[in-house]
């Protein structure tokens, strides 16, 4: 029950849903729903507050951190890094989120939530073009093609994930729930990715 907590915390304290409990975010058990405001004992009054320039850079940074599960180090070196790469260093960055082999795994609907989907490639239950893959920040490109390795197939968790049959239509992936395989087709676009996420305040964040 803590964990719940702890991550519901994490959705009101950035007053949005992050998605980071799965079929629950979705449900009128959400703390979003039930609870609007920040958590903690000044948490209504913390909602009428004005916040600087800087504290609204700094909140949707962690934001962003929270809804893909990274810390500040790897996050600040995913920014170096795409500030290096062609393109806007903002959108570079969330399609180089957006390409982890754990975000990935969710987007397909293999996980309910990233916190799920780090925990069972983590276990080593998926193939990357045929080769085991268990770390989760692993990079995809466009072509990789996944697959739940034959002896994971009949554990009980992807027999549920098989009985769903579930379709998620992202322009940019292909997957089969019940043939347990899956194909990035491209590098998502930034109409591809959350549009609520304001990259521009990430750069002018670690832009000072």
């Amino acid at each position: 029950m803590a964990k719940i907590q702890e991550q519901c915390r994490q959705c009101r304290r950035e007053g949005e849903k992050l998605f980071l409990k799965g079929e629950r975010c979705s449900s009128q058990k959400c703390a979003v729903f039930r609870r609007s405001y920040a958590p903690g004992i000044h948490g209504l009054a913390s909602g009428r507050r004005k916040m600087s320039d800087y504290g609204i850079q700094l909140r949707e940074k962690q934001k962003v951190k929270r809804t893909y599960g990274i810390l500040e180090k790897q996050f600040r070196n995913y920014y170096e890094k795409s500030e290096k790469k062609r393109g806007l260093t903002g959108e570079v960055l969330l399609q180089t989120l957006e390409m982890r082999l754990d975000n990935v795994v969710y987007r397909m609907g293999f996980a309910p939530s990233r916190r799920t989907a780090r925990q069972i490639v983590g276990h080593g239950h998926f193939t990357v073009n045929s080769k085991k893959v268990d770390v989760p920040s692993y990079e995809l490109k466009a072509g990789d093609k996944l697959e739940v390795k034959k002896s994971s197939q009949k554990n009980s968790y992807f027999s549920k994930i098989k009985e769903k049959k579930e379709k998620n239509e992202i322009n940019w992936l292909l997957a089969d729930l019940v043939k347990f395989k899956g194909e990035v087709k491209s590098v998502p676009t930034r109409e591809d990715i959350d549009p609520n996420i304001q990259e521009q305040l990430i750069v002018e964040l670690y832009s000072k």
